[in-house]
């Protein structure tokens, strides 16, 4: 495998423009000066309780998200670029949702197979016919891009149901401006604090027709989610209600919140629930996370839910490979940003050749996530690629594969000084009266030497990505 693209160093050594204001201050930067700094953001984010639950391990055991202090810095002729291919990208899958809960126009065009969208588990005929309000569904994606090669931009998934991680982008900015404010005065960093208002325009943008000020509230879970210190942020941060499924109520198709002053009309939810257990009434009958009559005041056009339910059609690992032609099919152009080369082992072909090269791939479920259910065959032992293979045998559908891409490397601390370590980028799409996002995104970074997972629950840390203004 050729070397990974350094973010940092070109080809010959040499720091890469972006990175020359940085590398400077590091190296005129005092090494216990950095550790001292280091320090001072874990005791912070112990404090603050920025932590995330890992599932399967001991109830109620949470773990602090490693932060490196090395941030990762894009050009702004780069981000302009993958900006461009974001907007296309998030334009073409709403247009995609509308299409299959309606006309279905892509499926009679032949232009991806019927079966594998209206027989996929993520599909729901019950949003058949019903309209949302700009016909939006994918109102927050989280689209996850890799580098690889000689430094080409790759999107590796969409997350469309309920994309997490906002949070960290969020806290790793306010960290870095606190612990190295000589360096943002400095450098031009286009912000990123300004999301939670852009959030809140964006839901508010997408109420039911007719209503002029609208309520906003954040559905939770709850706080044995792993996410829901992001919940509780989020809602701080945008001056809303955070409720659990027992705070609402429906009465005559319209959703309430119960309050010290009565009961109080919902107009947009911003859910972090997954449809099926969005209302007993309508999915899963012993959800009791979710509200009685949700669904049939979302049918009747009294509420928004963002994102809409059936928005996991559009990120499952089986559609993402349809995602060029979506492109194609509603905007007329050629994808800005590409997928990356995709088997589908329902396809015979295609699964005789990943059989046959399973130490060399990483096989994903289609309907995976965090890292988990998933074969990094160059770093797989023997027995875990014959477990893998009798896996796919038994249900090829459930499967794709991808080439191991060298993940491009950045400069990162860790317990040896700074190393190489593979890193992705989560930007975040808002959708709604028109598209926005801030400069930028979640960076992931592998902390583990060699490794390409970049999960938070995998052993995974969080870098402040900094979009250079100028």
């Amino acid at each position: 495998m050729k070397p990974a693209y350094d973010e940092m160093l070109d080809a010959s050594g040499k720091v890469r423009p972006s990175y020359q204001g940085f590398a400077a201050w590091l190296e005129s930067t005092a090494p216990d000066v950095i550790e001292r700094k280091r320090e001072e953001a874990d005791l912070t984010f112990h404090r603050v309780g920025i932590t995330f639950a890992v599932y399967g391990e001991e109830a109620g055991k949470e773990r602090l998200i490693p932060f490196d202090i090395v941030p990762r810095i894009i050009p702004a002729v780069e981000w302009q670029r993958i900006e461009a291919g974001l907007r296309q990208r998030v334009k073409a899958l709403n247009a995609f949702l509308n299409d299959i809960y309606h006309d279905q126009e892509i499926l009679k065009a032949g232009r991806i197979p019927t079966a594998q969208v209206l027989g996929n588990s993520q599909y729901r005929a019950e949003m058949v016919g019903v309209n949302v309000p700009g016909g939006t569904y994918a109102h927050i994606a989280g689209v996850d891009l890799v580098r690889a090669g000689e430094g080409e931009y790759y999107v590796l998934e969409d997350n469309l149901r309920t994309p997490s991680g906002v949070s960290y982008m969020l806290e790793d900015r306010k960290m870095m401006m606190r612990l190295f404010p000589e360096l943002f005065a400095r450098m031009a960093i286009a912000p990123v604090e300004h999301y939670p208002d852009l959030l809140l325009d964006n839901l508010r943008s997408v109420a039911p027709e007719g209503v002029v000020n609208p309520n906003v509230v954040l559905l939770t879970p709850g706080q044995f989610n792993s996410a829901y210190f992001e919940h509780a942020f989020l809602a701080q941060q945008m001056g809303i209600e955070l409720v659990e499924g027992n705070d609402l109520f429906v009465r005559n198709d319209i959703v309430f919140m119960r309050t010290t002053q009565g009961p109080q009309r919902v107009d947009v939810i911003y859910r972090r629930l997954d449809d099926d257990f969005l209302d007993p009434l309508a999915f899963r009958k012993d959800s009791v996370l979710g509200v009685p009559g949700l669904f049939s005041a979302y049918r009747a056009g009294n509420v928004t839910l963002t994102n809409a339910v059936g928005t996991g059609i559009a990120d499952d690992k089986a559609i993402y490979v349809h995602v060029p032609e979506m492109i194609r099919f509603y905007c007329g152009e050629e994808p800005i940003l590409s997928n990356v080369p995709t088997w589908e082992l329902s396809k015979p072909k295609d699964r005789e050749y990943v059989l046959a090269h399973l130490a060399e791939l990483v096989v994903k479920e289609v309907h995976g996530s965090g890292g988990y259910g998933m074969l990094v065959g160059p770093t797989a032992s023997g027995e875990e690629i014959a477990l893998f293979r009798e896996k796919i045998l038994a249900a090829p559908d459930t499967y794709i594969a991808q080439p191991t891409l060298a993940l491009s490397t950045c400069p990162t601390y860790v317990d040896s000084g700074v190393a190489p370590r593979h890193i992705d980028l989560r930007p975040y799409v808002l959708s709604g009266k028109k598209i926005t996002m801030v400069p930028g995104g979640l960076t992931r970074v592998a902390l583990k030497e060699g490794s390409l997972v970049v999960n938070s629950s995998q052993g995974g840390g969080t870098k402040d990505t900094w979009v250079l203004e100028k």
